[in-house]
């Protein structure tokens, strides 16, 4: 049985010395074909080594002795008892099926319950204003201010009344009133220092008026007192003190009495107007 092997070698003879090498034969026992020429290449670079196949004489494998038929023919000749016939193995009773209880009916959920629809709210009724007596200082506050609103384009109409010893309060009624406002009160803070400015000169004694509308100053006033409580809980916790934004008189005059009363706070204000600031601060 022939068989061969491919060796490489830097010539034809160093391959043929390397498969010589690996099968343990001599060169009389084999025979070599020349698969390649050895290539020396340009500065060591396309080098190639020689190939050569090597083949050889190799022992048939030697088949394996056959098993003894003897043996295998003793072992199969002893005679097999014949097998006892088994008894009839005895069923087991079948179980009774088990009778199913009756499943129980689902209960039947209640029905729920009907969110319960919030009433409509009750359209708020329109305030009703009492006429200003002729020559009074209501009448006055009126007259001059439906004038100025006039000359701003609005078509807002104010109603004035008494509500302390020298104090007035003038509202505008009408839609749109936002303008009137403006960013902050500042609208409504200027108009309402022009009137003060023109009635206090037509009258005799010391007046305040106070123009509002659709209820911003408590609105207002609310926000304020709010703001301050939170700005004093800040300063009590850092224990430092605080600048507020610029306000105007009134507006500071609402902070310092919603502090008035709060421990380890004092308020004061700093600047000139319009820039004047309510200062919170902690007392140690």
């Amino acid at each position: 049985m022939e068989k061969s092997i491919v060796s490489t070698g830097k010539t034809i003879d160093l391959a043929i010395e390397a498969a010589l090498a690996q099968l343990g034969m001599d060169r009389d026992s084999v025979s070599v074909q020349v698969l390649a020429q050895a290539k020396a290449g340009f500065l060591g670079f396309g080098a190639s080594p020689a190939k050569v196949q090597v083949t050889y004489e190799a022992p048939d494998p030697v088949p394996e002795a056959p098993k003894s038929a003897l043996g295998a023919a003793s072992r199969s000749s002893k005679p097999k008892a014949p097998k006892k016939p088994e008894a009839p193995k005895a069923e087991p009773p079948k179980p009774e099926p088990k009778k199913e209880a009756p499943k129980a009916e689902p209960k039947k959920e209640a029905p729920k319950a009907e969110p319960k629809k919030e009433a409509p709210k009750a359209p708020k009724e329109p305030k009703v204003y009492a006429p200003a007596q002729p020559g009074s200082v209501e009448e006055k506050i009126e007259v001059f201010l439906k004038g100025l609103l006039e000359h701003m384009g609005s078509q807002a109409v104010p109603h004035a009344c008494k509500v302390g010893d020298d104090t007035y309060l003038a509202e505008l009624v009408g839609d749109d009133l936002g303008y009137l406002i403006g960013r902050r009160g500042d609208t409504l803070d200027a108009i309402q220092h022009l009137c003060n400015y023109s009635i206090g000169r037509t009258v005799e004694e010391h007046i305040r008026i106070n123009v509002d509308a659709e209820e911003y100053r408590q609105k207002r006033e609310e926000s304020l007192r709010r703001y301050a409580n939170k700005k004093a809980q800040q300063v009590l916790k850092a224990r430092r003190r605080t600048t507020l934004e610029p306000m105007n008189a009134y507006e500071r005059h609402v902070i310092h009495a919603t502090l008035q009363d709060t421990d380890r706070i004092t308020t004061y204000s700093v600047g000139t107007e319009p820039n004047r600031r309510v200062v919170i601060e902690y007392v140690r």
